[in-house]
């Protein structure tokens, strides 16, 4: 098999490490880039990952490169078609995402002006929380088109909403097909009329409140999480939910051509927020700004992007 372009991941936490990890194991790359500031994390990581290809049977090459603040370190992510943010401190119990705010926005400012100087023909994909916010500061940082500057959400809260009604109900969570929308956050939206299983209306199989309940939990998905833990956030979902998007970027003669059946929010000119549209097998491009009027959505199989 052919294995064609390089992805960097920013930031090797746990989050970050799996995803790194996940993109190798899937031996579609020729190279992962694996970058942090703490000196030696990275190299580390990387080095573990590469002593694993003989037993997992993947060809992959992971590189672990150690950054400074000054930038140093930064020219080992040159020539990446991709870069993945994941850079920033986790909420811990109690904390909403918007608390983070500002630590996280003086971190997510400064890699995004290193991707601008060292990888400026790469894609951006924001995973620091909040999400929203950090999104739409990587753009203003980077200057780079709308359309190379996403947030990575939408599939993660879906797959939440999906996984507590499978819990519910009993049932696989194949057979489960549901809807999020909104921002990742507080305000998103668990759309229950779009909800089925094996094709049937989830009002169908619960009462009301009890599907409100499902909602709630979707709701807060990431706090329960985090209560659970008490350091860090959620990662193995997330790392999941990253990767499933990558493996759609396709890359032909130089051009980056989304084709995927889930499909990734990028940034309209209007649009103050962003946020993905997801439905299994009905995914949609969204960009969402401050009115309804705003919203902007075509159909996944007719998506061919080119960045």
């Amino acid at each position: 098999m052919a294995r064609q372009g390089k992805v960097t991941v920013v930031g090797a936490g746990f989050y970050g490490s799996t995803t790194a990890q996940r993109l190798a194991e899937y031996d579609i790359l020729e190279t992962v880039v694996l970058t942090d500031i703490i000196e030696g994390k990275p190299e580390g990581l990387a080095l573990d990952l590469n002593q694993s290809r003989p037993i997992e049977g993947f060809e992959t090459t992971v590189v672990g490169q150690t950054t400074g603040t000054d930038g140093s370190g930064y020219e080992v992510i040159a020539g990446s078609d991709i870069v993945v943010v994941t850079a920033g401190l986790p909420r811990k119990p109690g904390m909403s995402r918007v608390d983070l705010i500002e630590t996280n926005a003086k971190i997510v400012r400064s890699v995004a002006e290193n991707v601008a100087q060292h990888a400026p023909e790469s894609v951006v994909i924001v995973v620091s929380n909040p999400l929203d916010e950090m999104t739409a500061l990587a753009q203003i940082a980077t200057g780079f088109p709308k359309n190379r500057v996403m947030g990575q959400a939408g599939m993660l809260d879906t797959a939440r909403f999906s996984n507590n009604v499978a819990e519910k109900l009993g049932v696989p969570v194949g057979s489960v097909q549901t809807l999020t929308l909104g921002s990742h956050g507080d305000t998103m939206v668990p759309v229950p009329s779009r909800c089925t299983v094996d094709g049937k209306p989830l009002s169908d199989l619960l009462p009301a409140d009890e599907i409100e309940e499902l909602v709630t939990r979707t709701r807060n998905g990431g706090a329960e999480v985090v209560a659970l833990l008490k350091t860090g956030s959620a990662y193995f979902a997330r790392a999941d939910h990253y990767v499933r998007y990558e493996r759609g970027f396709t890359l032909v003669s130089g051009a980056r051509t989304l084709s995927s059946a889930r499909a990734m929010a990028y940034l309209t000119d209007d649009c103050a927020r962003v946020q993905t549209l997801e439905m299994r097998g009905q995914s949609r491009i969204t960009g969402v700004g401050e009115g309804a009027g705003a919203l902007r959505a075509m159909d996944a199989d007719d998506i061919n992007l080119e960045f």
